[in-house]
């Protein structure tokens, strides 16, 4: 497992630049992972909440590096966090459009799975990408019980023993039982 640190953050070098430059930092430290002699380069699954969701659909829509992508919690667009995590002109709808994942869900090409809890979060933002997507690639889940902090929990329980057992395979009446 690796929690790798953008640019401009944790007094690394540069400036953040929220959901654009941060793609290219995830995939220099997925490729770096991929070189450790202890890691299948074949078996790397990106995932992150909230902000880190995200960066995890963007990273996932820009190319199919990975096995899966998991997002648990991200918005659909940038404009959605008022000016938060977002260092560019928020006025300018072509820096926008780059740091939003709904813009960008054709381009997906491994599974990507995104989730929220039913009882609070951004499920209104997930909602519009479901209703908007095409893409066969890409599921969107609501988990009945929790809200956008206690799914990270039961989910990525979920997932490791399912990555374990060598394949995903997520219904909605499995999300309804975790706990």
């Amino acid at each position: 497992m690796m929690f790798p640190s953008q640019r401009g953050g944790n007094d690394n070098p540069g400036q953040r630049e929220g959901f654009l430059g941060e793609v290219e930092d995830i995939l220099a430290a997925t490729d770096y992972l991929a070189t450790l002699p202890n890691v299948d380069p074949e078996q790397i699954y990106l995932g992150g909440h909230s902000t880190g969701g995200t960066l995890a659909m963007l990273v996932g829509e820009s190319t199919d590096r990975y096995r899966a992508i998991f997002a648990l919690g991200p918005v659909a667009g940038a404009g959605q966090y008022g000016g938060d995590y977002v260092y560019c002109n928020v006025r300018d709808d072509e820096e926008m459009k780059f740091r939003s994942p709904i813009m960008w869900m054709h381009c997906v090409k491994t599974p990507m799975y995104v989730f929220e809890g039913a009882e609070f979060g951004n499920w209104d933002a997930i909602q519009t990408m479901d209703r908007r997507n095409k893409n066969p690639n890409i599921q969107f889940f609501r988990v009945p019980n929790h809200d956008h902090f206690t799914v990270i929990y039961p989910v990525t329980r979920m997932l490791t023993q399912q990555i374990r057992e060598g394949q995903i395979n997520i219904t909605p009446g499995m999300l309804e039982k975790l706990r």
